[in-house]
């Protein structure tokens, strides 16, 4: 595999990686606490 090649896929791996279009993921117990809170 040339050198070009190989920077181009570890370029896209980390822009995959680093990709959160919908912010932080929440934790049940979060998910639960904040419906909770706006339930009362």
């Amino acid at each position: 595999m040339s050198h070009q090649k190989r920077r181009e896929e570890a370029a896209w791996k980390s822009r995959k990686e680093q990709q959160n279009p919908h912010g932080k993921i929440k934790s049940f117990k979060e998910l639960t606490e904040e419906n909770d809170s706006t339930a009362k």
